[in-house]
């Protein structure tokens, strides 16, 4: 979905069978490992901002919502998506949700410190990588407290499990294509790594990751000291 030319229902049908494909590979888990490591630094407020960049429909943060249930938290999302596509589907999926707010926009429209934290997930791949540093750091600047990252470990078997999944379950185009394409633009540790460096010699910046299942990484941005 790198290339939204051609857009229409094609892109909305790729992005419900990517909800599918979320739940398959338990895309949420990592992002919720991230967050709720940033909260607990952060002295656990009972009032949150999140601010998901690159949303798509939005889906996995159903579960961020069910985690600020659980933990008493007043929480806020707002989606933030470049398509059309995915913010009608986004309105659609939450539209009995008062706590989600849909915005079509780009990661370099956001204000400063617009959220207390931002999000994304399967976001960053889609960028080179001497983009990234001006990416994160934008979303830093947009963030009161950080920003956590879930993306894809670039490896051969998790190459190979979605490029069998999509194919199973459905023939849309951009499922096909860019799901395979997407775990080869993925991430390994030494691209953390080098990235951390990077956003260091911005700002007071600190980069954890950490290797979660499915072939995901949780990665937490921290604008304080080492943690």
């Amino acid at each position: 979905m790198d290339d939204f030319s051609s857009g229409g229902e094609e892109l909305s049908e790729a992005l419900r069978h990517l909800r599918r494909l979320n739940r398959i590979f338990g895309a949420s888990a990592p992002l919720l490992y991230g967050i709720n490591e940033l909260w607990e630094r952060s002295g656990r407020p009972t009032r949150l901002h999140v601010m998901d960049i690159g949303a798509g429909s939005g889906e996995i943060n159903r579960g961020l919502l069910r985690w600020a249930d659980r933990n008493g938290i007043q929480m806020r999302i707002t989606l933030v998506d470049m398509t059309e596509e995915a913010c009608v589907e986004a309105r659609v999926l939450f539209k009995d949700e008062p706590r989600v707010k849909v915005l079509r926009s780009n990661v370099f429209e956001t204000q400063e410190e617009a959220a207390d934290i931002l999000i994304s997930s399967q976001f960053l791949h889609h960028f080179a990588d001497e983009e990234l540093p001006e990416v994160t750091g934008h979303m830093l600047r947009s963030s009161k407290l950080g920003v956590v990252i879930s993306d894809i470990h670039r490896h051969w078997i998790s190459w190979s499990a979605v490029w069998l999944v999509t194919r199973l379950i459905s023939a849309n185009r951009y499922i096909r294509h860019d799901g395979p394409l997407s775990v080869a633009k993925g991430f390994c540790a030494k691209d953390w790594n080098q990235l951390g460096q990077a956003l260091g010699k911005r700002g007071n910046y600190h980069l954890k990751y950490s290797w979660r299942p499915l072939f995901r990484y949780s990665v937490v941005i921290s604008k304080e000291a080492e943690f």
